[in-house]
């Protein structure tokens, strides 16, 4: 039987929820999603958030990165996501480019928001972002900042690492992650971090901390929705499971996910990264 909801039962998620959550350390679990009817699904299943990441642009699109995905793309993908969902939060990406500046961001925080939907948008971050997260929390725009592996920038980065794997690097994502939270960030998002560095990073902030290939030791995690549901072209990321062994529904396999999250199940050490 699948887990129910976290908390307050069938009401919707907020930022106030998921604070709460990791205050009684309680997981939270999420997902990524791209329609209306995905969105139902993993709405369903008991996710306290959905993101609209411009992972579609790989997933939905076929492109080899995140970096063709426009704004346009993200408001469309929201808008729809946005139907589909009556209990969790939903975020936005904010694709690449389309935060070069404080005001740039912030008029297109307010498309994701106005037209698509979102309830909190995400960027990925290095430390001279923060101005522009400052900003958006002026401005009252909740933010989530992404750190460690940013895919924005694998064209820069030659390809994709792990991050904080050495006391030097980890003691620098430490410091993001503190500038981001008083900067005003909402919460922080680890991809491809080492699972040490991520655990010290969780116990240094506030603000929940949410996993992608970062270990079990954060506040909550997400994946690609078609990650672990088996249709993702080519090599499946090492950090994702397939939920869809032994002959699960798709429905099924979402709350497995969700039901592994709240439990501790999900990561397993051969999820992570030492």
């Amino acid at each position: 039987m699948a887990t129910p909801p976290p908390g307050d039962g069938a009401r919707p998620v907020t930022i106030a929820t998921l604070q709460a959550m990791k205050e009684r350390g309680e997981k939270i679990a999420s997902l990524t999603a791209y329609d209306a009817g995905f969105a139902a699904l993993v709405d369903r299943a008991g996710v306290d958030f959905v993101l609209v990441g411009d992972s579609l642009g790989m997933v939905v699109q076929g492109h080899a990165t995140t970096v063709p995905v426009t704004v346009d793309d993200i408001v469309y993908h929201s808008s729809m996501v946005a139907r589909g969902l009556t209990r969790a939060l939903i975020m936005s990406d904010l694709p690449f480019m389309s935060f070069p500046t404080p005001e740039a961001a912030l008029a297109n925080a307010a498309r994701l928001m106005q037209e698509g939907g979102a309830q909190m948008v995400k960027l990925e971050c290095h430390e001279g972002h923060a101005p522009i997260v400052e900003r958006l929390a002026d401005c009252d725009v909740p933010t989530c900042v992404h750190l460690g592996l940013r895919p924005q920038t694998v064209n820069k980065l030659g390809g994709y690492r792990v991050f904080g794997r050495d006391e030097a690097t980890c003691k620098a994502l430490i410091a993001d992650a503190k500038r981001f939270e008083s900067a005003g960030a909402d919460m922080l998002l680890l991809e491809c971090v080492a699972s040490a560095a991520a655990k010290r990073i969780a116990e240094a902030v506030k603000v929940p901390v949410i996993g992608i290939g970062a270990g079990p030791d954060v506040d909550g995690q997400i994946l690609v929705l078609y990650d672990i549901i088996g249709v993702t072209s080519g090599r499946r990321p090492r950090f994702a499971k397939d939920y869809m062994a032994g002959g699960r529904t798709l429905g099924e396999a979402v709350r497995a996910y969700v039901e592994e999250v709240r439990d501790g199940r999900y990561p397993a050490p051969e999820h992570g990264f030492s």
